[in-house]
């Protein structure tokens, strides 16, 4: 059904062009930056897209496990409307996937990413409504996916990020002498993740994040990609931190909607408050780049929860923890809490190689999701990574890492055994954008 009504939309959007056609003209065309239109009213659209043919092979290094698992699909296939009225303050933005897999490579059913409308308040602030990326989330979920230095992103996004979000962004960007700048951001939403369509659960989200860019702006957006294929002529930094309140959460980590709910002796929702703070920045200068993050999470749970929602609908007042009632402890057992901190740096070459690497750690809360043997009980990552950038912007590359994974803290492989070894995952990677 999802499919159908995006098939309608962008038929929709189709006739418009052609019934507008004779009007319009293409304006501008590189590869990797979209086919900008212009019409004789004083409206632009920009049309981009990208696709990810890729492939991944996990192997246990258990002499016991001896399994390699390999895997092939299409990471994403995402393509990307942007426009303005004719009274150019206001703009809009449409993206969606079609590759079936969310930003944290799980499986999914929602194909809508980006779905906002924005006004220019004045010419330094900015506000903007609807489902988007959030500010609120670490510096690497600001980058686009196509402009990643490595196959993939680190798991500090996987554990903690919301990704996406609906509701009020505001932004503003203040020139603070020397060449400096600091962009403060605003965030109020509806703490639910990607979730337009559903039941709104809990609270809303509020929080913010200050950004300060001592040397300048970037070279053609650059604070929001990753390798510098702009070899900027000097350096360029930007240092910043970040909060966010989700208040009455429903999910581990605020990405989803009514995955975990709780009720009061009354049967009414009652949710846990989940709070995350972080610092971040990003580096960059003739083909040099680092990339530095921290995240902090914690939560509050209501001391009136008397019940639980079972994935099947019924209800159990059982909140067992090592064999003790402990309600508190339960319910944070089953939320991303911890911290974690990621470090990658790299170099482009002039020839159009780039040569990466990458460490990130992860720190559960005794009581935390993160400590799930399956899925997430490993402190720490090593990748290396190697790309060929097959034009002089992020149109067309290819890319491969290799990823060592320390599993010394108990792991169990994908059907639940437990193992002794670690993991390691090798990734190949094409991305071709227009």
């Amino acid at each position: 059904m999802k499919l159908f009504k995006l098939t309608v939309i962008l038929s929709a959007i189709i006739l418009s062009s052609n019934v507008y056609g004779q009007n319009t003209q293409l304006e501008t065309y590189k590869l990797g930056e979209g086919l900008n239109f212009s019409h004789e009213n004083g409206t632009k659209i920009r049309f981009t897209g990208y696709l990810q043919p890729y492939m991944d092979s996990k192997h246990y290094t258990d002499l016991d496990e001896n399994s390699t698992q390999n895997r092939f699909r299409l990471r994403r296939a995402r393509f990307r409307l942007d426009g303005n009225l004719k009274n150019e303050r206001f703009k809009y933005r449409f993206a969606f996937d079609l590759s079936g897999t969310s930003e944290a490579g799980d499986v999914t059913s929602n194909y809508l990413l980006d779905a906002f409308v924005s006004y220019d308040v004045t010419s330094r602030i900015k506000a903007t409504f609807g489902q988007r990326s959030t500010y609120t989330d670490n510096r690497e979920l600001f980058m686009t996916s196509n402009t990643l230095q490595l196959v993939e992103r680190s798991r500090v996004t996987s554990a903690f990020a919301s990704i996406r979000e609906f509701g009020l962004f505001v932004q503003g960007n203040f020139r603070t002498g020397r060449g400096s700048y600091l962009r403060p951001y605003f965030v109020l939403t509806n703490g639910d993740g990607g979730n337009v369509l559903g039941k709104d659960h809990g609270g809303l989200k509020i929080g913010g994040r200050i950004d300060f860019l001592p040397f300048g702006l970037f070279t053609n957006k650059g604070q929001f990609r990753q390798a510098d294929v702009m070899r900027e002529t000097a350096p360029k930094l930007v240092i910043g931190a970040h909060f966010s309140q989700n208040n009455g959460m429903s999910s581990r980590r605020g990405r989803g909607s009514g995955d975990i709910i709780y009720l009061n002796e009354l049967e009414e929702e009652s949710l846990p408050d989940y709070t995350k703070f972080g610092v971040d920045l990003l580096l960059k200068y003739n083909g040099f780049s680092v990339l530095a993050e921290y995240i902090k999470t914690a939560a509050t749970v209501p001391d009136d929860i008397t019940q639980r929602v079972r994935n099947n609908g019924t209800y159990s007042s059982t909140f067992d923890v090592n064999g003790v009632q402990d309600v508190e402890n339960y319910v944070k057992g089953r939320m991303m809490l911890g911290e974690a901190y990621n470090i990658q740096m790299g170099y482009l070459f002039k020839n159009g190689f780039s040569i990466d690497g990458r460490y990130t750690h992860l720190i559960a809360d005794e009581h935390s999701f993160l400590n799930n043997a399956t899925f997430y009980n490993r402190p720490n990552y090593y990748s290396i990574g190697l790309s060929k950038y097959l034009s002089r912007n992020y149109g067309a590359k290819i890319q491969a890492s290799w990823t060592y994974i320390d599993g010394s803290d108990g792991i169990n492989n994908q059907n639940g055994d437990a193992i002794t070894g670690n993991e390691t995952l090798t990734r190949v990677m094409l991305t071709f954008a227009f």
